[in-house]
Formats: structure tokens, C-alpha cells, sequence
């Protein structure tokens, strides 16, 4: 089950980068992440009817639940909007990879949890697999200063990213289902992204273009219901470390799809960090461990 929310986790997330891209242009930003939150929430919470699960979370939770929805619905994406235009989506898929060092740390730091070994040693390996893949991406832009502004926004991003994955913990360690709080958290974030976009005076409109429609449509339904949902049910099942390295994979798939759409051209010293990053991926599951354990007794 956990293999299963892992591969889905990235092949969705993978993809929204490229998504997010297409949003951008028309439709004030703020705008765009209220109406794919908006939308995913009441999704969420049709859902949940159907399936006639109590929805009123308890009155202890609802601290954690506004501030998961400041930081995981509202101001990382926003950070990621921006960040998407100014450089490419791969970049900031490539940046957004630091989040499983940045939650072990985090995860110390504020919630006393030990740092494990072979997620920080997986993590590290995957760290120098981006930073060659992220070399790649960053040739011909290493003195633009605008470049380096929307990596740093792109971090920021993150960081907010990392917040949202504890205050999911918290709450799922008290007993809370993770579609729950997602509906909520989303309902949160869209509430005040239309009261931040009518203070700035933004329209709060949609584009008909067929492409727009479409990556709304991919984020709001797989990027938002299922991922977020799938995501966060493996921050429960396995903790924010180990969870969080998923995000690892997603330039892969991004730049993959980049390929196809934005032209990426791949090199060797891409595949050397693909490389690293799948061998991060083995050592932070500790999954050769596994395989030699298994193979021990046929010997």
C-alpha cells in the first residue's frame, strides 16, 4: 500500500509542474490557486458525503488546520506560481526536492523527532543527484539575478511545504482522517486567497482556453483530491521524512515531461544525477537491506 501511495504520489505530482506552467498568464495567480483549491475542497467534501464520514473535525484541531491551510494551500503555491514565472517548471521541481532534508531538520527542531540515518544519508545522495541535475538546468542562467530570485521564492515555497507536512502529522497522530483535514485546510486557503485577491483589486474570472481549463482540471482533481490525499496518508503511514522523498522524483518526472513540452535536453551529467537521486531513493528505504534480508535464507 505504501509502494502504491509512493509511485502515485509521484507520477501526479511529477506532472503539475508542467500544469501550474499553463496556468499562468491570463488569470492572476491568486486567482488561479482559488479556483483549483476551491473546487478540490468541495470535491473533498462530496466525497466524503458519499462515503458518510463525519466531517467536523474537533475543536483542538482547528488551530492546525488554519495554519495547514496557510502553508500548504496558499502561500507555498503562491511562492510556486511566481517562482514558475520567472524560470522553468523543472527548476523549481529541482528546488522543491530539498523538502525531505528540510522536514528531518524541521521535524527535530519542532516536534523533538530523531534524525534517522539512512533517510538523512538517502537524502543527501538525492541532494547531489538535484545539484547535478539542477547545474544542468541553471547553464546559461548562473548571473541572472532574476533567476536566482525565483529559486529563492521557489525555497520559501518549500519551506511552507515542509510546514504543512508537520501540521498534517499532528493531526493525523490525533486521530484525524487526512481527507478531512485536506478539505478543510483547502476550504481555508481559498477563503483567503479571494479575500486577499479582492483587496487587491485582482478579477476573479477563469480563461475558456482549452489548455487552461485543462491543467485546472488535472490540478484540482489528480494533483489536489488524489495527491494531496495520497501524500499526506503516507505522512501518516510512513512520517514526514521518508514521505517527503518522493518529492525527490518529481524532477524526474518533470523534466521529462519539460522534455517534451519545453524542450529540455538531457546530458551526462543529468543521468549521473538520476542516478544518485535513485540510488537516495534505496538507501533512505533501506530497501537493499530488505533485498539482501530476503535473499539470505535461499542461500
Amino acid at each position: 500500500m505504501n509502494l502504491l501511495l509512493y509511485v502515485l504520489t509521484v507520477l501526479i505530482w511529477g506532472t503539475t509542474w508542467i500544469a501550474i506552467k499553463w496556468q499562468l498568464g491570463v488569470v492572476p495567480a491568486p486567482v488561479s490557486i482559488a479556483w483549483r483549491f476551491g473546487l478540490a475542497a468541495l470535491l473533498v467534501f462530496a466525497l466524503l458525503a458519499v462515503m458518510r464520514r463525519p466531517i467536523w473535525p474537533p475543536r483542538a484541531a482547528w488551530r492546525y488546520l488554519v495554519a495547514q491551510g496557510l502553508a500548504l494551500f496558499c502561500l507555498n503555491f503562491l511562492c510556486f506560481y511566481y517562482a514558475e514565472s520567472i524560470v522553468p517548471s523543472g527548476l523549481v521541481a529541482v528546488v522543491f526536492s530539498t523538502s525531505p532534508l528540510l522536514n528531518s531538520i524541521n521535524g527535530r527542531i519542532f516536534m523533538g523527532r530523531p534524525l534517522q540515518p539512512m533517510v538523512v544519508g538517502g537524502a543527501v545522495l538525492g541532494l547531489i543527484g538535484i545539484v547535478c541535475l539542477f547545474l544542468q538546468q541553471m547553464a546559461g542562467h548562473i548571473g541572472d539575478q532574476t533567476a536566482w530570485l525565483g529559486l529563492a521564492v521557489a525555497f520559501l515555497g518549500t519551506l511552507c511545504f515542509s510546514t504543512g507536512n508537520l501540521l498534517s502529522s499532528r493531526m493525523q497522530s490525533m486521530g484525524l482522517n487526512p481527507l478531512v483535514t485536506n478539505g478543510w485546510a483547502m476550504l481555508i486557503g481559498t477563503a483567503v486567497l479571494v479575500a486577499g485577491s479582492a483587496v487587491a483589486g485582482l478579477q476573479f474570472r477563469l480563461d475558456m482556453d482549452a489548455r487552461y481549463l485543462g491543467a485546472l482540471a488535472w490540478l484540482v482533481v489528480a494533483g489536489s483530491v488524489i495527491g494531496f490525499t495520497a501524500y499526506l496518508t503516507l505522512v501518516g503511514r510512513i512520517g514526514p521524512e521518508r514521505a517527503a522523498y518522493c518529492t525527490v522524483l518529481f524532477p524526474i518526472v518533470a523534466l521529462a515531461v519539460s522534455t517534451v513540452y519545453e524542450g529540455y535536453r538531457w546530458s551526462l551529467l543529468a543521468v549521473v544525477g538520476l542516478l544518485l537521486v535513485v540510488s537516495g531513493n534505496l538507501v533512505a528505504f533501506d530497501l537493499t537491506k530488505r533485498l539482501f534480508a530476503r535473499r539470505a535464507p535461499a542461500s
